[in-house]
């Protein structure tokens, strides 16, 4: 098997596992606090997404530069320096974050979130939990990021499948044995958080190549990538603004259960990740390194065939999860108040982030050569519409509204950007892209979606529905692979090899 199936299979495992594993404990958190204290977990979850406009386009800069160096086009000694120089500088932007969130907690607890049933000392001293936990986790993505670009990948989900189940399932243990509070549950996550962050270190560190000196602060390396850097910055702090601002808003005008609710929803609209995720940073290397190397026709295969793999996993995935999203909500919550709320919320949110996943890829491609322009320019034109839209959708429909913004801006994104991209990328490859690499597994996977819709019209017992929407799921994903070509060649190719070994 070679390295890019490995790191693709790698980063399935370490996403799956962490969503499974996030899908499996959500329910029991609800049962031990709260709805309200959830929606405090949620509030965190937001702070840590807002907080990545302070990345400084530092972490992607690190898995590029790794991936150029594993390209053999670094030297040892360089790449040991810029590892350090990022690394200074990204410490010192966590422990500033968290210091401020410490500092903010008394006005964000009293004139912000609208708690009803939790005390609001309660709530102030959560956050500033919450401050020790972001100055904790916040180099994580910085050392992932190095492991990403090293090819590290089946290293990296270890850690992350270990970890992950530590501080789930600890900190479920923890609030049913010990202390069924908010601030218990954010105590046991920095406790967690600080062991990860060590391995993760300690990781890079050891797969990076021997020197002769010891490694320096050396800023003239960061000059050196700081276009890219400020490019990546200026896409993250855009991006962040368009995928978070529905919860800063709903965060002030919803009362917290409600905004509980709409976390639980995105919670299962981000589940698409595990898909997502791993393809883009199993692909995203190989594409700086193909790009380094000035390998056009092997990065043009190589791009269909991870946009059709893309495509394969993820409309499949978000037809079930959009269509049946009540009784996925209510077997996993086993509340059919919280699947009430939640259903409608969920069907539009995975409808929006498959769209936004389909163009992940292509992202990549951009980011491989450095182009970072067309990325901020939609983004900006993005920003400047959406704040009226948002606001004026969350006052007039709630929760829904703002979910619904969020397909609208990820169909304008797939239908700007993906023409503009081949207009300089990989140019006359959009109209493949279109036709082959995504409406083939749409246009395969729509009768077995609609007949197991058809099915599932009735009544059901939870097991039954459970094995049904597995059925859905798998059928589904089998037939979008098949009508995939590069999928479809690629599982020829293994029955293959498995037949004769066989006889």
């Amino acid at each position: 098997m070679n390295r890019l199936a490995v790191n693709v299979l790698a980063n399935l495992a370490g996403q799956g596992w962490s969503i499974i594993i996030s899908l499996f404990v959500v329910p029991l958190y609800i049962k031990l606090l709260n709805i309200e204290a959830y929606g405090l977990i949620g509030f965190y979850v937001m702070l840590q997404a807002l907080s990545q406009a302070l990345d400084l386009g530092l972490s992607p800069t690190m898995n590029r530069e790794m991936a150029r160096y594993s390209g053999g086009t670094e030297k040892a000694g360089e790449v040991r320096d810029l590892v350090r120089t990022l690394e200074v500088g990204y410490w010192a932007i966590g422990i500033g974050l968290g210091v401020g969130l410490i500092m903010t907690a008394p006005l964000i607890a009293h004139h912000w979130l609208k708690a009803s049933a939790i005390p609001v000392g309660d709530v102030q001293r959560a956050l500033m939990l919450m401050g020790i936990l972001v100055a904790v986790q916040w180099p994580m993505s910085l050392y992932a990021s190095g492991l990403m670009g090293l090819q590290k990948q089946l290293a990296l989900n270890v850690v992350i499948i270990s970890m992950s189940t530590v501080g789930s399932g600890g900190a479920v243990l923890i609030l049913w044995r010990v202390s069924p509070t908010i601030t218990a549950y954010f105590t046991w996550q920095i406790l967690v958080g600080a062991v990860q962050t060590a391995v993760m270190t300690l990781l890079v560190w050891r797969s990076l190549p021997s020197c002769d000196r010891a490694p320096r602060l050396n800023l003239g390396l960061v000059r050196n990538v700081l276009p890219f850097a400020a490019g990546m910055e200026g896409l993250a702090l855009s991006a962040i603004i368009l995928t978070q601002l529905d919860k800063v808003i709903l965060s002030k005008l919803l009362t917290l259960q409600m905004f509980g609710y709409y976390t639980v929803a995105g919670v299962l609209g981000r589940s698409l990740y595990v898909f997502i995720t791993p393809v883009f940073n199993a692909f995203f290397p190989r594409f700086s390194g193909l790009v380094a190397a000035d390998d056009e026709g092997a990065l043009k295969r190589l791009y269909h065939r991870g946009s059709q793999l893309m495509a394969a996993l993820v409309i499949p995935a978000a037809a079930v999860v959009s269509l049946f999203a009540f009784d996925i909500l209510l077997l996993w919550t086993g509340n059919a108040d919280t699947a009430h709320h939640a259903a409608p919320i969920a069907s539009l949110l995975v409808i929006g982030t498959a769209l936004n996943g389909l163009m992940n890829l292509p992202y990549a491609l951009q980011l491989a050569y450095g182009w970072t322009a067309l990325g901020l320019t939609i983004n900006s034109f993005f920003i400047v519409g959406l704040v009226p839209t948002l606001v004026y959708a969350t006052v007039h429909y709630g929760p829904v509204g703002a979910a619904a913004v969020w397909v609208a801006l990820n169909a304008i994104y797939l239908l700007v950007g993906l023409p503009l991209t081949h207009q300089r990328l990989l140019k006359g490859e959009a109209g493949l892209w279109f036709r082959t690499d995504v409406c083939l597994p749409f246009l395969a996977m729509l009768p077995v979606i609609g007949l197991g819709r058809w099915m599932l019209a009735g009544p059901v017992s939870p097991s039954a529905s459970l094995g049904s929407l597995a059925l859905v799921l798998f059928c589904s994903l089998f037939a979008a692979a098949a009508a995939a070509p590069a999928i479809r060649d690629w599982m020829f190719v293994q029955l293959a090899r498995v037949a004769p070994s066989r006889t």
